[in-house]
């Protein structure tokens, strides 16, 4: 599901059951990510399929990319994979007005 940032982070912080992923590159998130964010690169293939299938699946995900394309591919597969509640931040990090660490 695609959500605004303004939805986006207030369902994350209104959630109990939240966890925010970063399916970018080592190098992207090298020049900052939103804090408290795990990184599980999407451009690792499979490798990146058996990190998303060893997610806990009671948990609720709000995945972000640079732009949200990859993030929004990353929530379909979720989806696929059994986890039903994956959250696409919309814009990505690029439109991102919050704090990046």
């Amino acid at each position: 599901m695609n959500l605004t940032q303004e939805d986006w982070i207030s369902q994350f912080e209104a959630d109990e059951k939240a966890v925010m992923l970063d399916v970018r590159t080592e190098d992207e998130c090298d020049q900052g990510i939103i804090e408290g964010s795990i990184n599980i690169d999407f451009h690792k293939g499979q490798e990146f399929i058996d990190a998303i299938a060893a997610l806990d699946k009671n948990k609720n995900y709000y995945v972000y990319c640079r732009s949200g394309a990859r993030s929004a591919k990353a929530c379909e597969m979720m989806n696929e994979l059994g986890i039903e509640n994956a959250y696409n931040l919309l814009g990505g990090i690029i439109e991102w007005n919050g704090d990046i660490v």
